[in-house]
């Protein structure tokens, strides 16, 4: 134990984090795999706990430094017209924007009157960067409120996280503020995880439905003949192309 009444665990590292943890900060970076963190906020479809609102199901939650930024409002119109796609995966969509839900309200008529598309879908108000802080996308250290923060003090804030029915983070996207995210791209590795989750294959570069796929090095030959009777294609003993199991 340390002079401030900290228990010093395995190393610097650990007694470090449980030190800033118990200060109400949040020191640690968030890794796939492990458990996303839950929090309670506003949204512009009311309060929602996060992990209640995640259900049996997959999220996505997708981050915006502010409101009335021009990239974000193509990225938050651009999903809303990909909601329906989601949700045939059993997949909901969060976004999150630093600045209070009525901005984001106001915010929402620009996003459908130049994009197309009405926002469908609940937008977390993170004023008080509660959520930025807990996600590791804004330094710990970053004070105050929304108010009087530009875009570029909250640059950090361009994440997408999907998280599984386990509640555990599958992914992890940071793009910088002058690039806009490509959705598209997060509903093909969507596809891929739900399919690696359900068999024991994996996904090859560029992979998209109906593509060939591997077989993990962790299934042996025969079990593999069991599982695959029509046969395989191996390019190495470790690389083995099947079809996609339905």
């Amino acid at each position: 134990m340390d002079g401030g009444g900290q228990f010093l665990c395995r190393g610097w590292g650990v007694s470090i984090r449980l030190s800033l943890k118990k200060r109400g900060t949040i020191a640690m970076a968030l890794h796939i795999g492990e458990e996303a963190p839950n929090f309670t906020a506003e949204t512009t479809e009311g309060a929602v706990n996060f992990h209640e609102w995640i259900g049996n199901g997959w999220a996505i939650l997708f981050s915006h430094p502010k409101d009335f930024t021009p990239v974000c409002t193509t990225e938050l119109g651009y999903m809303a017209g990909l909601k329906s796609q989601f949700e045939k995966r059993n997949c909901k969509v969060i976004g999150l924007s630093i600045d209070p839900v009525t901005n984001h309200q106001k915010w929402s008529k620009d996003i459908e009157e130049t994009q197309g598309h009405k926002v469908n879908y609940p937008i977390i108000g993170d004023h008080d960067l509660k959520v930025a802080k807990l996600y590791d996308m804004i330094h710990p250290s970053a004070s105050g409120a929304s108010e009087g923060r530009t875009a570029a003090d909250n640059a950090t804030v361009r994440s997408v996280f999907v998280v599984g029915p386990d509640k555990k983070i599958k992914l992890m996207l940071t793009y910088p503020m002058t690039t806009g995210r490509n959705f598209d791209e997060v509903l093909r590795v969507l596809d891929s995880m739900q399919l690696t989750a359900k068999h024991q294959v994996a996904t090859p570069v560029n992979w998209k439905q109906g593509d060939d796929v591997i077989i993990v090095p962790a299934v042996s030959d025969e079990e593999a003949k069991k599982k695959y009777p029509g046969g395989w294609k191996t390019l190495k003993p470790y690389l083995r192309l099947v079809a996609q199991p339905k």
